[in-house]
């Protein structure tokens, strides 16, 4: 049985080595301006959450959930809030860590799967930004549980994650032909679909393993944790879909009482 969290933590560790666009930190204009309360911060690839979605950022308890790499969390933490970034990558916690060093921000960093929130107590935290990554584990409803208990009451998740379909395409063959075809079924898995060579490839490559999970799971998946899903937006990000479709979505979520 594979461990995906283990091999998933290498690829990433991988993914920062190779300068991955995700794991490249924020710059000195971005954390001044965000000091001067100037912030924005993404979700998706490209459209920065609303403004009103953050609220008054200044002395929240925030947690970056699969968020490392030195871009939410210290915007946040710069802004004036209190951060705490948890992601299962070390090498992309080193990032906010550096980064927390460079400007003096106060940032929290810990190591962890997003599917176990258990270092910490019920209702520590009044907002979670989680960026799109729940595609790189099998199971996200423990995500949207877990995430329900360490938030206070009226607390807010905002959530990315990425549209199905584009784990329904056969992309081998779209990028010899520049032509989608669907190929996989929804809930969709690399451990499941791939063949066992490019299996292997991905394991002695550190390429991470993803996962495509059904709305129901993503949506209603926090509305049965008990959140209200009160913001929704979808955002591009797959040079050959987006003239069809956006494929990016982005919920705010608050937690109600149950």
């Amino acid at each position: 049985m594979m461990n995906i969290l283990a091999h998933n933590r290498l690829a990433w560790n991988e993914e920062v080595r190779k300068g991955n666009i995700w794991t490249i930190p924020v710059k000195k204009d971005e954390i001044e301006a965000a000091e001067r309360g100037e912030y924005q911060i993404v979700l998706t690839p490209y459209k920065p959450v609303p403004k009103d979605w953050l609220g008054d950022v200044p002395g929240k308890n925030i947690m970056c959930l699969a968020s490392g790499g030195g871009q939410q969390g210290p915007i946040l933490a710069a802004a004036g809030a209190h951060v705490t970034v948890f992601d299962n990558s070390d090498e992309q916690l080193k990032k906010d860590e550096q980064v927390s060093k460079e400007y003096d921000l106060q940032i929290t960093t810990l190591q962890g799967n997003m599917q176990d929130l258990s270092c910490f107590a019920d209702e520590t935290f009044d907002l979670i930004v989680h960026p799109v990554s729940n595609c790189f584990i099998d199971a996200i409803l423990p995500v949207w549980k877990e995430s329900y208990r360490v938030l206070k009451l009226g607390g807010e998740m905002l959530s990315g994650f990425t549209n199905p379909i584009i784990y329904m395409i056969d992309w081998d063959k779209a990028e010899e032909t520049r032509h989608c075809e669907l190929r996989h079924a929804i809930p969709y898995s690399d451990i499941v679909s791939l063949s066992p060579e490019k299996k292997q490839k991905y394991i002695q490559e550190r390429i991470p393993f993803e996962f495509g999970h059904t709305l129901t799971d993503q949506i209603q998946g926090q509305i049965r944790a008990g959140f209200a899903i009160v913001g929704f937006y979808e955002d591009k990000g797959n040079e050959m879909l987006d003239r069809y479709s956006d494929i990016f979505i982005a919920t705010r979520a608050m937690k109600m009482p149950q």
